[in-house]
């Protein structure tokens, strides 16, 4: 069995039928049929078929495909186009109305909407919980819960969920578990390890790497896979056959990012924490962590992501974030996460029409909070681009 730098970079070949060791991109919406008609009718029902029709499946998609299966410990994996059709595909792949779902209190803001929105509108209950508390969980649960969904670390506070104790609690009243695991990614945790049923990804962040493709990515069984598959024919979100290319150069390299950006993350997390300009510091790799202990434990490493609250009460409080914001000039102000630069945001601002005050009280998010995704820059460089811009920051 090959070590996860290998399989990184080959498994899943089978796919590249070519002699060409970088997979082409199968720039192709349909594929010519064989001249035999059981062959034709196998291609047009088997799941992700490769060479049928694009919506249905394609090579490129298969190959990506296989390496994070693969990567989670799971028997199949399929890939779509966002991070939210993974999300939403997945979800209603298992979900009708009438049912229940427990999540928690800190969500991806893309994902709180679809528990918030759509889906009480089709008539699905949805209940949410403080992630750091396991009775909550089971308190929660009724007899029409049907699903257990859960991101650790949570985006943007980094609270850790138990995956071991979530894991076991579905196990032991048969409702299906799920992960995102975008913020730790593969290297630095696998939720199937703990129990977990399902594991999604957006692959925009870490898995591409390089914040030039959107992707998204389900993760389960094989029986799983098939439905979301099913699903997947209907809702449309098929992954295109150029930004699954690119998710494939992104996954080769993967490992030696993240290390790369766990390094970076640590030495700030530390050096923030002594600077006079800054109240509080989230970052699990801390000991000051509340979960620090159950990081550890369910953790290899401890991601690129952190949070800093800059000093300041209330409207100073945000006029210091805005004005950190503006003097960075390593650190990009931009959505997302997870590339080989480093980006920062303010929750505050960037989630302002997604949350009410009293959601962003829930999911901790406060006025001088600023949310950082480390890159693989010089640690040397990232540190005095923040020394220079907190300079002037007022308590």
């Amino acid at each position: 069995m090959s070590q996860l730098e290998t399989d990184l970079i080959h498994k899943g070949r089978a796919f590249n039928e070519s002699k060409a060791v970088v997979s082409p991109i199968y720039q192709t919406s349909t594929y010519y049929a064989d001249d035999d008609l059981q062959a034709y009718i196998i291609a047009a029902t088997e799941t992700k078929h490769p060479n049928f029709y694009h919506r249905h499946g394609n090579p490129t998609n298969s190959q990506a495909a296989a390496i994070i299966a693969s990567l989670e410990d799971t028997e199949d994996a399929l890939v779509l186009a966002t991070g939210m059709a993974a999300i939403s595909t997945a979800i209603l792949a298992l979900v009708k109305s009438g049912d229940h779902i427990i999540t928690q209190n800190s969500l991806y803001s893309g994902a709180m909407l679809f528990f918030k929105e759509f889906l009480s509108d089709y008539g699905v209950e949805v209940s949410h919980v403080d992630q750091t508390d396991n009775a909550a969980f089971e308190a929660a649960i009724k007899p029409n819960t049907k699903l257990i969904y859960i991101e650790t670390p949570s985006n943007p506070n980094l609270d850790v969920t138990d995956l071991a104790f979530i894991g076991a609690l579905g196990k032991k009243q048969q409702i299906t578990t799920m992960a995102d695991n975008t913020f730790a990614s593969p290297i630095n945790q696998n939720p199937t390890s703990f129990g977990i049923d399902v594991v999604i990804h957006s692959a925009t962040k870490y898995l591409g790497g390089h914040s030039d493709l959107t992707a998204g990515v389900v993760c389960g069984s094989k029986a799983y896979i098939h439905q979301v598959w099913r699903r997947s024919l209907v809702l449309g979100g098929s992954l295109s056959p150029f930004d699954s290319w690119l998710l494939l150069r992104g996954l080769k390299t993967l490992a030696m990012r993240v290390k790369q950006i766990n390094s970076n993350a640590l030495v700030l997390a530390k050096w923030f924490s002594q600077q006079a300009a800054i109240k509080h510091v989230a970052y699990i790799g801390l000991e000051s962590h509340p979960q620090y202990a159950l990081a550890q434990q369910q953790m290899r490493g401890g991601t690129g992501m952190l949070c800093i609250e800059l000093v300041g009460e209330g409207e100073q409080a945000y006029k210091n974030a805005q004005q950190v914001l503006n003097k960075l000039e390593i650190f990009a102000n931009a959505a997302s996460l997870g590339g080989v630069e480093s980006l920062v945001v303010h929750p505050a601002s960037m989630w302002g029409s997604h949350h009410d005050q009293a959601q962003k009280k829930t999911s901790g998010i406060t006025p001088g909070m600023l949310r950082i995704s480390v890159g693989i820059e010089h640690i040397d460089d990232l540190i005095a681009d923040f020394e220079q811009a907190m300079a002037d920051v007022k308590a």
